[in-house]
């Protein structure tokens, strides 16, 4: 059998990395042949491999699986994910009866096409669809007794099917992993609704997580995926499967998490690219609003009732609804018309499918139980009526407009004969309206400078809602991120609560905010972050990845820095070295950019009123990221200057003006930056503002150089560019704001090689003290947030 393998310089070690393979020069193995754990199977047009691997790839468990030959480190079908080989070597043969069979050293069965027809002269062939099948050397190859795509994995790939097919009787749906690293079959898949109408949903052993609505309606032929292919033939088969946009590799994988997310790769990035995730967030999230409740989506998902039904709970919109007027099945009753919202949950005894019949209405109406009823049209089958009893769950406004379908909901009596009354107000109401139009356009102009007045004395500016299905991530996406909150994936902590470290699914390090339940910040400034970072884009501001609120928890997503924080580097005595002079520059700039950005060339002109080095983060190159916008601010196009009574800053930033009458202004932002350029280039931190003072001194006495940290040699610096960064330094904490500098006017000085120095006054909160009497607290935390409440607040 060796003669029939040659060697393959393209082996994939990342698997196996003890020893090298050789490929099969056909992709066919013949009766009386097999391959170990040494070779791989290649399909004719090598797109695909078929091989052993281990997972992890440092245990002994040895897998047989399917992977793209290009992508040889993300398997896409494995043939024994439930029972690996462990410390043997393997080999994949045909037994006596024709099936595949995977033997360990000893013989030992591990797995099996089992394939009850008996073949006698099997072939076993890899197509380049990824599709591994067993058929007759005499037969066609559409005529297989078995393949591996009615056994899939955790990935679905073009051409392969989710559902049922009459000719296996098989219902084939993906199964996660447990893990990322534990192949083995998890609780959760990913299948097509077979017990009322078809659709696809995602479920935990038995219990439905979320789902996608059926496939019937109007909307959902609107909204579906393009490459989707839905199969509805009761008699022979009802699938879901997909056709590839482009050819290049392409996949649907079911994620521990729970979250089905289609990708294709990137040759370019040499990585997957999510292009849609299908997951259970926000009013995805299976039956979030109770029987009778309706789900719609803004910055958070929130629960109402549907027409003629109330709350049947104060405390929790997740009880669901009740009817308002519980009599019914009387005379006068009929239907409301709901329009663009996911139809119900359609399984088992929920719905009843009636083919051919057109009355829908009358035939829901002389059924007292019918609670709804929807229109469809069956595919090569005729009109329909599908009718909802019992319940109705899992109702939501369609994410986007005219992707819903039409469901008309039963009322009683009374709530039909309200809706008529407001029918005939409407006709005499609208002439009376007509006549107060003339008031209402004079009084426009009127509002609208009582609103421009507003403005300018601080009312904040609102903004847009983020739509749900951008940045909404789902709980269990973060849970299996972050390894349910592990302590080993705790990053640090601040004022907001700690931070974790994680992983998307589909590879993406991120950084994961967490509200502490007892934080000094709160739900206020969860949503404030949220509506301002999300709307704001720049390379050195950090990037809103997306946000979760899950009952108690409200977590922010971000970007993964690995660099973590300024003050990480600036205050650590051994890590302060590695900051050299031109590091410190670009990190000097890149926090002015970022200022600039928000100050004048974002269209929200926010100020960030907690600027100090723990909030500025620093990427895999050191550039500088300004983050946590939870206390910042908006400002009208012309407003410069706003006064509050909640004071939130950080003791050693805070601009006099803020800390003493809580007057904040863009100066404020620039009094933080002037700080931070003059930790920057001492090293030191400014514990009690006793930093500004002993700059001032040294600055008054010709002895500025004397600031400089003293991991920095002098042949690092220029003294005259040292002493052009001390004096914009101090510039910046002027005592009065109209002293200091906007910050286009920073960034000019800072790129100016030439610039003259400028004649200062004296700081803001200064002591005249020597440095060198307070060293000791230069080492200490100032992480202490102020915060003054009055009028009860």
């Amino acid at each position: 059998m060796t003669s029939n393998f040659m060697f393959n310089h393209l082996s994939l070690l990342c698997f196996v990395p003890l020893f090298l393979r050789h490929s099969i020069a056909v992709d066919i193995l013949k009766a009386g042949q097999s391959f170990n754990d040494t070779q791989v199977i290649v399909s004719a047009a090598e797109k695909f491999e078929l091989g052993f691997f281990t997972q992890p790839k440092s245990s002994n468990f040895k897998y047989l699986g399917i992977w793209y030959k290009s992508i040889p480190d993300d398997v896409v079908w494995v043939a024994n994910r439930d029972n690996p080989i462990l410390n043997s070597s393997a080999t994949l043969k045909f037994n006596t009866n024709g099936n595949l069979v995977l033997v360990n050293q000893t013989a030992q069965a591990f797995w099996s096409s089992n394939s009850t027809a008996s073949l006698l002269n099997p072939i076993a062939q890899l197509l380049d669809t990824g599709n591994f099948m067993l058929r007759d050397s005499n037969s066609r190859s559409e005529d297989y007794v078995w393949q591996s795509f009615n056994y899939p994995s955790d990935t679905l790939l073009p051409g392969m099917k989710l559902g049922w097919d009459s000719k296996t009787g098989l219902n084939r749906k993906l199964i996660s992993r447990k893990s990322q690293n534990d192949l083995s079959s998890g609780e959760l898949s990913y299948e097509v609704n077979l017990e009322g109408l078809a659709e696809l949903v995602v479920r935990k052993r038995n219990k439905t997580m979320f789902r996608g609505g059926p496939w019937f309606g109007d909307g959902f032929k609107r909204g579906r995926s393009k490459g989707g292919i839905f199969i509805y033939n009761p008699s022979f088969e009802i699938s879901f499967s997909y056709n590839a946009p482009t050819n290049d590799p392409y996949k649907v994988v079911l994620d521990s998490s729970g979250s089905v997310i289609f990708s294709v790769w990137s040759i370019e990035e040499n990585r997957w690219r999510t292009t849609y995730t299908f997951e259970g967030s926000g009013c995805e999230d299976y039956d979030l609003c109770g029987n009778f409740g309706l789900c719609s989506s803004g910055l958070v998902a929130s629960c109402g009732c549907l027409d003629g039904f109330e709350q049947k709970s104060a405390q929790n919109s997740s009880d669901g609804c009740v009817r308002k007027d519980e009599k019914i099945c009387r005379k006068g009753e009929g239907f409301r018309k709901m329009s663009d919202v996911k139809w119900p949950d359609s399984t088992g005894n929920l719905v009843k499918l009636k083919v051919g019949n057109k009355n829908c209405e009358t035939e829901c109406l002389n059924d007292c139980s019918c609670l709804a009823y929807g229109i469809l049209s069956l595919p090569n089958i005729g009109p329909a009526c599908a009718a909802w009893f019992d319940k109705l769950l899992d109702i939501r406004f369609a994410r986007d407009v005219g992707t819903g379908d039409d469901l008309f909901l039963r009322e009683a009596a009374s709530e039909l004969e309200q809706s008529e009354r407001k029918s005939i107000i409407v006709p005499v109401v609208v002439p009376i309206i007509s006549v107060l139009i003339f008031l209402v356009l004079i009084s426009f102009f009127i509002i609208r400078n009582v609103r421009r007045r507003a403005k300018d004395n601080g009312v904040t500016i609102t903004e847009d809602l983020i739509h749900e299905s951008e940045l909404e991530m789902s709980i269990a996406i973060i849970e299996a991120a972050t390894n349910n909150f592990s302590t080993s994936n705790k990053i640090g902590e601040g004022g907001f609560g700690p931070v974790y470290k994680g992983r998307l699914p589909f590879g993406e390090e991120i950084a994961v905010k967490k509200l502490a339940e007892r934080s000094r910040q709160g739900l206020e400034e969860f949503k404030n972050e949220v509506l301002l970072i999300s709307q704001l884009q720049h390379r050195n501001l950090v990037k809103l990845l997306g946000f979760c609120i899950h009952k108690e928890e409200t977590l922010l997503i971000y970007e993964y820095m690995p660099n973590k924080s300024l003050d990480y580097f600036l205050f650590d005595d051994g890590r302060r070295s590695l900051l050299n002079w031109q590091m410190r520059i670009d990190i000097i700039v890149g926090i002015a950019r970022g200022l600039l950005y928000l100050h004048r060339d974002s269209r929200l002109r926010i100020i960030h009123r907690d600027l100090k080095p723990a909030n500025i983060l620093l990427d895999k190159e050191m550039k500088p990221k300004i983050s946590d916008f939870g206390t910042a601010r908006m400002f009208g196009e012309y407003q410069m200057e706003t006064k509050t009574k909640r004071v939130i800053e950080t003791y050693g930033y805070m601009s006099p003006q803020y800390a003493m009458g809580g007057c904040f202004s863009f100066k404020s932002d620039v009094y933080s930056f002037g700080v931070m350029i003059l930790e920057i280039v001492s090293g030191k931190r400014n514990q009690g503002f006793f930093l500004l003072g002993h700059a001032w001194k040294l600055w008054n006495e010709g002895k500025a150089l004397d600031l400089m940290d003293g991991v920095l040699s002098r042949d690092q610096f220029q003294e005259c560019k040292a002493l052009k960064y001390i004096n914009i330094g101090l510039l910046c904490v002027q005592a009065r704001p109209e002293e200091r500098p906007i910050m286009s006017s920073v960034i000019s000085m800072l790129e100016n090689d030439n610039m003259p120095l400028i004649h200062l006054k004296g700081p803001g909160f200064y002591e005249e003290r020597f440095l060198s009497d307070i060293d000791s607290s230069f080492s200490t935390s100032n992480n202490v947030t102020i915060t003054l409440l009055e009028d009860g607040r």
